[in-house]
């Protein structure tokens, strides 16, 4: 009898031009991630104490090397985000993990005890994500919620409209 079904674990072979595009969408994923902390690749490298070389990650964003799950995982740490929106496939801009940016600068310009509140916060933010990257800090929506109670707003657009109003 002739087995006509051949197919073991041996002999797969990986479609390499969808791979190429995979690696080039996550590589899109990354730098969108990257730019919208306002790093360099040498920025990363810094942030991550060498444990991304900036020439790696550049070949990562431009689709030229395949990149673990493990790292790539580190990569959405490091930019405060969710892996699942690095992959093809995920929401690009999903609001629950995305997030998005907050002058720490403009923070306490509020009322003494909102801008005392809103600081503790965020430098607590910054600690816990290891965020020493500038003047920015990528919030959550999980975060906007916090920010919503401290600053006594209806909702997090309200609490993003009061905070965008004291830069202004």
């Amino acid at each position: 009898m002739e087995d006509r079904d051949n197919d073991d674990a041996t002999s797969f072979e990986p479609d390499r031009p969808a791979m190429s595009r995979f690696n080039e969408e996550v590589g899109d994923r990354l730098r969108d991630a990257r730019r919208r902390r306002g790093w360099s690749l040498l920025d990363v490298e810094a942030a991550s104490d060498g444990e991304f070389k900036a020439s790696v990650l550049g070949a990562y964003e431009r689709g030229e090397r395949s990149v673990s799950a493990g790292r790539l995982w580190r990569l959405a740490q490091l930019y405060g985000i969710h892996v699942a929106s690095l992959l093809p496939g995920a929401e690009r801009g999903d609001e629950d993990e995305e997030g998005v940016l907050v002058d720490i600068d403009a923070a306490g310009t509020m009322t003494p005890e909102q801008g005392e509140l809103i600081d503790r916060y965020l430098a607590a933010i910054q600690v816990m994500r290891k965020d020493t990257g500038g003047p920015t800090l990528a919030v959550r929506r999980s975060d906007l919620r916090v920010l919503n109670v401290l600053l006594e707003s209806d909702s997090p657009a309200a609490a993003m409209k009061r905070l965008a109003d004291r830069e202004g």
